[in-house]
C-alpha cells in the first residue's frame, strides 16, 4: 500500500531501554504502561517489546479506523499466535482469514433464536441448583461462585448435557491449569519452558481427549444435543469437509473461554459495583420483581432480555470499566496508513477496551460506576466505537448476546431470591492474567428475601 506522505508517524513512549524497550514495565505492570502511552502519546503512540513495535490506537475514530482495516491489512491471526498452543494448531488464529471465518461462521446457528431460549433454560436451572446449599443466609466468595456456576452454564450450553453430568474435579483443574496459561510474558514467546506454559500444554491435551470421548459416544449413540458441540458437529467447510474432533475441541475451549470469562468475572462485578454504589441497586431490583412476580420462575428469552433493560445497564457499566479482556491486537501486514498515521508492517496494532472506557472525553466522570450513562437521554455507548467490551467490526464477539442472556439471567435470579451486602473486603481488579477478574475473596454477606424463589 502506498503510504500518504502527509501521513504521520505515531508519537514514541519515552523511558524504554535498550534492546529490551518497554518489555519489562509491561511485564510488571501492563494496564499502567498502556494508560502512561494514552496519556502521554495521545490518539496513537507507540512502545517496543523486545523486537516488536506496539502501536496504541485510543480514543472512538482510531479504534473505528483499526476494527473495520481488512484482515489483509491487519491480521488477529499474526498478533494472537499466544493462542494456538491453548486453541489447538489449524483452530481460529492459526488458520488462513478465510479458514477462521468458515470455522467462526459455524457458531452461528448455535446462538439463534429458539436456541437461546434453550439456553437461558439452562442457565436459570443451573443457577437455582447451585444455590440450594446456600440455605436462607450465610456468607459467600461472589467470583468464585460466579466462576464454578458460569463454568457448568457455559459447559452445559457449548459442550452438551454428557460433558456436564460428568463434569469433575479433573474438568475444574484441567480447565484452570489451560486459562493460568494466558499470561503477558505469551505475547513475547508463547512457547517459553515455563511452569505455568508447561501445566497449560498438558491441560489442553486432556481436554481434547475428554471432548474427543463425548463426539465419539454421541456419534455412537446417534444422540442429537441442542449445543454448540452438536452444531459443530454437523458443520461443514466450503469444500464438504467435516470438522475433525481436534478442531471441534479447539472451537469449542475457545467458545468456552469467551462466555466463561466475561461472565463468572462481569456477573460477580455487575452485583458488587450495584452493592459498593448502592443508589442504582433498588431500581434493578423492582425492574426484576415487575418482570417476575412473586410465584414465577426467572427465565429469560429475547422477549424479557429486552424488559430487563436497568439490569443490562449494570451489566454493561460493569463492562465498561471492569473489561475481561484489556487488549485487543493485530498485524500489520504491509505498511499502511491507518487514521492518518503511518504504520510499518510488522507493527501489532492495539486497542484497548481499558483505556478507551476511561477516557472522559466520551464518558463522563469515567472512573465512577454510573448504569444511568446507558439511558437513551444520555446513551455515552451511542457513538460509534466508543463502548468497545465485546470489540467491534468483523471480529467482534459472535456471542455477546449469548453472554448478555447469561449473566442477566444469574444476576436476575441471585438479586429476586437474596439481598446483599459486602463483606468487607478490598474490590479491586486482579492483574495475575490476560483476562482480569475480581480479586479474591470478594465476599458478600446474604439474606433470604421473603419472596425469594
Amino acid at each position: 500500500m502506498n503510504v500518504p506522505a502527509t501521513a504521520k508517524a505515531p508519537v514514541p513512549l519515552k523511558g524504554g531501554w535498550p534492546l529490551l524497550g518497554h518489555t519489562v514495565p509491561f511485564v510488571r505492570d501492563t494496564l499502567g504502561l498502556l494508560e502512561r502511552t494514552h496519556d502521554e502519546c495521545g490518539m496513537v503512540g507507540t512502545f517496543r517489546l523486545v523486537n516488536k513495535d506496539i502501536a496504541l490506537f485510543s480514543g472512538p475514530a482510531a479504534h473505528e479506523a483499526v476494527f473495520r482495516a481488512p484482515d489483509e491489512q491487519l491480521s488477529p491471526n499474526a498478533a494472537y499466535k499466544m493462542m494456538v498452543p491453548v486453541f489447538g494448531k489449524g483452530v481460529v488464529y492459526d488458520c488462513e482469514p478465510a479458514r477462521m471465518g468458515e470455522q467462526l461462521g459455524m457458531l452461528r446457528p448455535a446462538l439463534q433464536g429458539r436456541r437461546m431460549k434453550f439456553y437461558g433454560d439452562i442457565v436459570a436451572a443451573e443457577t437455582r441448583q447451585a444455590l440450594e446449599p446456600w440455605g436462607d443466609d450465610g456468607v459467600a466468595d461472589l467470583y468464585g461462585f460466579a466462576q464454578q456456576l458460569t463454568n457448568y452454564t457455559s459447559s452445559h450450553c457449548l459442550l452438551g448435557t454428557e460433558f456436564r453430568n460428568e463434569m469433575s474435579a479433573e474438568f475444574a483443574q484441567v480447565y484452570h491449569d489451560l486459562e493460568r496459561g494466558i499470561v503477558p510474558v505469551g505475547y513475547i514467546h508463547p512457547y517459553l519452558p515455563i511452569p505455568a506454559f508447561k501445566r497449560r500444554d498438558r491441560a489442553r491435551a486432556r481436554l481434547g481427549e475428554m471432548v474427543g470421548e463425548i463426539v465419539a459416544r454421541r456419534r455412537a449413540s446417534g444422540f442429537r444435543g441442542e449445543d454448540f458441540l452438536q452444531t459443530l458437529m454437523e458443520s461443514a467447510y466450503a469444500d464438504g469437509s467435516r470438522l475433525t474432533d481436534h478442531e471441534i475441541a479447539g472451537m469449542l475451549i475457545a467458545a468456552m473461554f469467551a462466555g466463561h470469562h466475561t461472565s463468572g468475572s462481569t456477573t460477580a462485578w455487575t452485583i458488587l459495583e450495584l452493592l459498593r454504589d448502592g443508589r442504582f441497586l433498588a431500581e434493578v431490583v423492582e425492574e426484576i420483581d415487575r418482570v417476575f412476580p412473586p410465584g414465577e420462575e426467572v427465565s429469560l428469552d429475547l422477549k424479557t432480555m429486552r424488559e430487563l433493560e436497568k439490569t443490562e445497564w449494570a451489566v454493561k457499566e460493569a463492562l465498561r470499566l471492569h473489561p475481561p479482556l484489556f487488549i485487543l491486537l493485530r498485524e500489520a501486514q504491509e505498511d499502511l496508513e491507518l487514521a492518518g498515521y503511518r504504520i510499518r508492517k510488522g507493527t501489532w496494532v492495539a486497542v484497548s477496551p481499558w483505556v478507551a472506557h476511561r477516557d472522559s472525553e466520551v464518558f463522563r466522570d469515567a472512573t465512577t460506576y454510573d448504569p444511568r450513562r446507558f439511558d437513551e437521554t444520555r446513551a455515552e455507548d451511542a457513538q460509534p466505537f466508543a463502548y468497545i467490551a465485546f470489540g467491534g467490526g468483523r471480529h467482534k464477539c459472535l456471542g455477546n448476546a449469548f453472554a448478555l442472556l447469561q449473566i442477566k439471567t444469574i444476576v436476575a435470579i441471585l438479586l429476586r431470591q437474596y439481598r446483599f451486602e459486602l463483606y468487607g473486603d478490598e474490590l479491586a481488579d486482579d492483574f495475575g492474567s490476560l483476562v482480569i477478574g475480581p480479586k479474591m475473596p470478594c465476599r458478600v454477606r446474604y439474606t433470604r428475601r421473603e419472596h425469594g424463589a
